[in-house]
């Protein structure tokens, strides 16, 4: 098996057009821009999948999240990437396909940034996350979520796109 900083990742502009392709090492170690998916999953209460990273991981370890996803492949679609991360992250078969709502471009300030696709997918099926990747998780009301916004440590793209997403629906 190799390693995730060997996986090819398309190296995109500021106008989310691919310039080349670099292994995800270089991208993160080199601040170069790709393209990432943020998949919010609810089950069929309306709670929303929130976890914590292992500490293994190669960026935010230990931190929480309210999404699952992760890097877009080489030559691969948002939708694509959409629907793997988050079939991989809850370990699950069969989710319908993750609905697309909007793309932004996250900055860090510190020289990193991504285009980052934004979607929702109802999981109704029982989650057996990866090990290597989650180290905690649980299906938590909205309300929850938001009382522990102040308490955890939440991955910074996680945060910005929940923000986002937040908006985007009270403006919709």
């Amino acid at each position: 098996m190799t390693s995730p900083a060997d996986e090819i990742l398309d190296i995109v502009d500021e106008n989310d057009q691919v310039v080349r392709q670099a292994p995800r090492g270089e991208a993160y170690a080199e601040g170069l821009r790709h393209r990432c998916v943020f998949i919010e999953a609810r089950d069929a209460h309306g709670r929303l999948f929130v976890h914590r990273r292992t500490p293994v991981k190669l960026v935010f370890p230990s931190h929480y999240d309210m999404f699952v996803g992760g890097v877009v492949g080489a030559g691969e679609s948002y939708d694509e990437a959409a629907l793997r991360e988050a079939e991989e992250e809850l370990g699950v078969t069969g989710l319908p396909k993750p609905q697309f709502l909007f793309k932004f471009l996250y900055d860090n300030g510190a020289g990193h940034s991504w285009w980052s696709a934004v979607y929702e997918v109802r999981c109704e099926l029982p989650v057996s996350p990866q090990a290597e990747e989650v180290a905690w998780h649980d299906f938590l009301p909205p309300a929850e979520v938001e009382r522990r916004l102040g308490e955890w440590q939440w991955v910074p793209d996680g945060l910005a796109a929940y923000h986002r997403l937040k908006a985007f629906r009270s403006a919709g």
